[in-house]
């Protein structure tokens, strides 16, 4: 709903009260009391009337959709409003003073149960739009935990999987260390079996010399 319309109306609502509440009073009082109230009163009933197309402007240049819930709405406070002129006008009548001693308890009463029940509507409307605000903040709270709880749930594996790269990368730490461990000890190892082959090959050069030399001797 517009909240232009929705200025207008709480204006309108609280003029019109004001009106039903000058109405009752104006039809207990004569003279230059009862005039100077009726002059308050149709000034009451120039605001209305000016709240009243500023509402008709809003609505019409709203959406299809809006405009018929908002121009059902003025139909009502239109209605309001004439009610309210054909009051001035009983009051304004030549014997508006004699009908109105007779009257006064069964209209004061009427108009007080008018406005007792349009309060209550829009009392009631009020507390329904709180209600649905109160929804819609329950249910984007109710939103923004589950959000919340996603994101500590994926924290939550990316430490984990922050933990297992960390103890993978340990693990691959410890190999590479192994790896230089066995490096270095393979080349220990041919280091030794490279010296040994030329330990084990001096031996043999030497024992060939010297059955060589022996059999020089004997042959000779």
């Amino acid at each position: 709903m517009s909240q232009v319309f929705e200025g207008y109306e709480r204006q309108y609502c609280e003029v019109s009260a004001n009106l039903s509440r000058k109405c009752t009073a104006a039809a207990a009082l004569n003279g230059e009391q009862k005039k100077q109230k009726l002059s308050e009163i149709k000034a009451g009933l120039d605001d209305a009337e000016a709240l009243i197309r500023k509402m008709d402007l809003e609505a019409r240049s709203l959406q299809p959709s809006v405009k018929a819930t908002l121009l059902a709405k003025l139909r009502e406070y239109k209605t309001d409003l004439n009610n309210l002129k054909t009051e001035v006008k009983r009051l304004t009548s030549p014997n508006a003073n004699l009908a109105a001693r007779d009257d006064l308890l069964e209209s004061g009463m009427a108009d007080a149960m008018m406005v007792s029940a349009d309060q209550r509507g829009r009392l009631l409307m009020s507390t329904e739009r709180l209600n649905h605000s109160t929804d819609r903040i329950k249910e984007s709270r109710r939103t923004m935990l589950e959000t919340e709880e996603l994101g500590v749930s994926i924290l939550q594996d990316l430490h984990q999987q922050r933990q297992s790269l960390l103890h993978a990368h340990n693990n691959l730490h410890g190999v590479d260390e192994n790896i230089g461990k066995s490096k270095k000890i393979l080349t220990a190892m041919s280091r030794r079996m490279s010296r040994n082959k030329w330990i084990i090959g001096s031996i043999i050069a030497a024992l060939v010399a010297a059955i060589i030399l022996i059999l020089y001797f004997k042959l000779r």
